[in-house]
């Protein structure tokens, strides 16, 4: 059988008939512990925090990971160990102890700045796959600041535990975790998958342009008020960010 593929946000999905593959990948560059690095730290920093975008992109679309790739750019002793060794911590956080590893590094050529791109691919049904449930009507939060650089480092950021939560919550009809284009973006990219337009909050109090880097923020979507809700499963900050609209 010659699987359905479908491009749908930043995840690639192939159809097996009631299967659906979920995969998602994420990369780095220049942040590490190498002499060229431009933001310093340790390389199990960075298999930690290259690991949970991809993880949280596949489990919020209502997949379960069962591999992740790391094609690594840095020889394997040291750097290579220490990435892995962040992406087995972040995996036995995100209790998925039993998910394949698979990857590779450079051995030919020394490398003096470190690179990495992480892969996850999910398994789910077409049931169960939580993608373009939004509607027009809905609100939507963000929950958790944008951060980026050396502000993700200190800061405490949504993980995938309590992601698992929000998935229980019936009544958040679709999670998105945003990246590198923000929030402003990201809410577009959910009005699209409803085929609904979104009405920015003007008092959002929060910077929607911002990069919120390795998916320090998520956008909640919900038919009715819930921010007290919000805050009842999790300390993070919770913006009213807008609304989903009909399309004119």
């Amino acid at each position: 059988m010659i699987p359905k593929t479908t491009n749908y946000r930043d995840l690639t999905l192939l159809e097996l008939g009631e299967d659906v593959i979920v995969i998602a990948c994420d990369s780095v560059g220049a942040i590490g512990a190498k002499k060229n690095d431009f933001l310093k730290t340790s390389g199990r920093i960075v298999g930690r925090f290259t690991a949970r975008v991809p993880l949280m992109e596949v489990m919020a679309a209502g997949a379960e990971p069962l591999v992740i790739v790391n094609t690594l750019s840095v020889e394997m002793e040291p750097s290579g160990k220490e990435i892995i060794s962040g992406i087995k911590a972040e995996l036995t956080a995100a209790g998925l102890t039993d998910i394949t590893i698979t990857g590779s590094t450079e051995e030919n050529m020394p490398t003096t700045q470190t690179g990495a791109g992480i892969t996850v691919i999910g398994r789910t049904t077409t049931k169960a796959l939580r993608l373009g449930r939004a509607q027009a009507g809905n609100l939507v939060y963000c929950l958790g600041r944008p951060r980026v650089g050396t502000e993700v480092l200190n800061a405490t950021l949504p993980d995938i535990p309590l992601l698992r939560k929000l998935l229980a919550q019936e009544w958040i009809t679709e999670i998105l975790p945003v990246g590198s284009k923000g929030l402003l973006y990201e809410a577009g990219q959910l009005a699209a998958g409803a085929g609904a337009g979104f009405t920015l909050n003007a008092a959002a109090g929060v910077d929607v342009h911002c990069s919120a880097g390795p998916a320090t923020s998520l956008l909640i979507a919900t038919a009715a008020e819930r921010a007290a809700d919000l805050a009842k499963l999790s300390d993070l900050d919770i913006f009213y960010l807008g609304k989903l609209h009909t399309q004119c």
